[in-house]
């Protein structure tokens, strides 16, 4: 399987509009989106995002926020570890925190789920977004499955 890590940003009048726009500046924004967990299987490839056929069908692991309060700082972030066997992923958000601390704590939820599984990380990735708000912002940070 390959999967890519995508993230983006943006604003927009309403909040669905927001985080459309925010999917949009992720490359991922034609696409209708299936949440999934967060297992990836055996041999996983990371790749960079492709271009996807308008209205595909996308399964992901997807950390979103919006916030409406001009000022916030909003974060997204997601993690992902891969072993000689399979690997785990995490979505992590947060506002007026701190960038490091967010991805601190999707570091280290990724890597219990590691240990409870008693897989030993071979790889971490990561992809972060923040955003300070104007009036209506979105950040998201995914993990896209392709195939």
């Amino acid at each position: 399987m390959k999967v890519s890590i995508t993230s983006g940003r943006a604003e927009g009048p309403t909040k669905l509009n927001a985080f459309d726009n925010a999917l949009l500046d992720a490359n991922i924004g034609n696409v209708n989106l299936i949440k999934v967990s967060s297992i990836l299987p055996s041999g996983t490839e990371v790749v960079p995002i492709p271009k996807f056929p308008a209205g595909d069908m996308v399964n992901c692991v997807l950390a979103y926020t919006s916030s409406d309060v001009e000022g916030d700082l909003i974060t997204a972030v997601v993690a992902a570890a891969t072993s000689d066997d399979f690997g785990c992923v995490v979505e992590n958000t947060g506002v007026n925190r701190d960038l490091e601390d967010v991805k601190s704590e999707a570091k280290s939820m990724v890597q219990y789920m590691m240990d409870i599984r008693g897989l030993k990380i071979k790889e971490m990735l990561m992809a972060d977004e923040t955003h300070i708000v104007k009036k209506q912002g979105a950040v998201v940070a995914a993990v896209v499955y392709i195939g």
